[in-house]
């Protein structure tokens, strides 16, 4: 197989249709061996029943069905275990990755590279967002030891020792753009401008977006507990100078009643601050607890090549 094209789809029951003539316009012509792997993430719409017609109809288009809502990382992972191209494409099913890319993307991996990133650009993106985004990417490179670039996220083409190594790093905890980065490898970048979902509804709300960054930051490095650190002996050192100032004061004018607003701040700062320091480090903690319970990254329902493979770690 030349080129394998994994998509996660969750409730894109509308977005099907369109995605499989899209793809069928733009593989057609670039190769006669290819394979779509659709991957349903527990859809509680008829996406499912979707991919069961499409295979049917179609034996190139491959789907796995999830036992349940697993998650983007698991659902990417799912295609990537399965996918037997020596190229593996990853795209969205909304169509807000351009398949009309894959054509200079595999010219690109056939010239020697073994990464293929599509970087969007940020036309049409409201200023507040983009300056988010850059403050977000630039805090990022601060604390993490990979570089992620704004604008570059799952969509990609990779080599056959690419797809193998990222399957080799067994943890459960996954963060793909860091990942993506970490195994390394010449990677080349294709820019493309932002493209307007035409039907169904995002998946992304501002809160799943905050615990995605938050994700971002604590599953790729340790660097919180190292400004733990450094935070911990800062507020340290000022407690202990308030306190020479306080002996000196009372030496140099006498002492006088304690201020009940200097205590109160005092208890409310130590003790917020106290509070963040242990949410950091539950947050490592959780992440400890859920690697050592080793379950799979995922588990299938069906299938329509493989129904006997119960999970990725097979």
């Amino acid at each position: 197989m030349r080129l394998s094209v994994v998509v996660p789809c969750y409730n894109e029951q509308d977005c099907v249709p369109r995605l499989r003539a899209a793809l069928l316009h733009v593989l057609t012509p670039l190769t006669d061996e290819f394979e779509v792997i659709l991957v349903d993430d527990g859809s509680v719409d008829g996406t499912l029943d979707q991919l069961r017609a499409l295979a049917r109809a179609d034996s190139r288009f491959r789907y796995l069905s999830l036992s349940r809502n697993f998650g983007k990382e698991a659902a990417m992972l799912a295609g990537l275990a399965h996918a037997a191209g020596d190229m593996v494409a990853l795209l969205d099913a909304d169509l807000q990755h351009p398949p009309e890319l894959l054509g200079d993307m595999v010219a690109l991996l056939d010239k020697g590279y073994d990464q293929v990133v599509a970087r969007r650009t940020r036309t049409g993106d409201s200023r507040t967002r983009s300056a988010a985004s850059r403050l977000y990417y630039r805090m990022m490179n601060r604390l993490v030891d990979v570089e992620l670039t704004d604008g570059v996220g799952d969509f990609r083409l990779l080599s056959r020792r690419a797809v193998d190594s990222l399957l080799s790093l067994r943890e459960r905890n996954r963060f793909s753009k860091g990942l993506f980065s970490w195994i390394g490898f010449d990677t080349a970048v294709v820019d493309y401008e932002n493209v307007a979902r035409t039907d169904g509804t995002t998946k992304w709300s501002l809160r799943s977006l905050v615990n995605y960054g938050i994700d971002g930051i604590v599953a790729f490095n340790h660097q919180p507990l190292r400004l733990a650190v450094y935070l911990g002996a800062l507020c340290t050192a000022a407690a202990f100078g308030y306190a020479l100032w306080l002996v000196v004061s009372a030496l140099v004018h006498g002492t006088t009643a304690p201020g009940y607003v200097t205590l109160m701040c005092g208890i409310i700062g130590f003790g917020g601050m106290q509070l963040l320091l242990v949410g950091i480090l539950g947050e490592y903690l959780g992440r400890i607890y859920h690697e050592t319970k080793r379950r799979p990254h995922f588990l299938l329902k069906e299938s329509s090549h493989a129904p006997e493979a119960p999970c990725a770690d097979d």
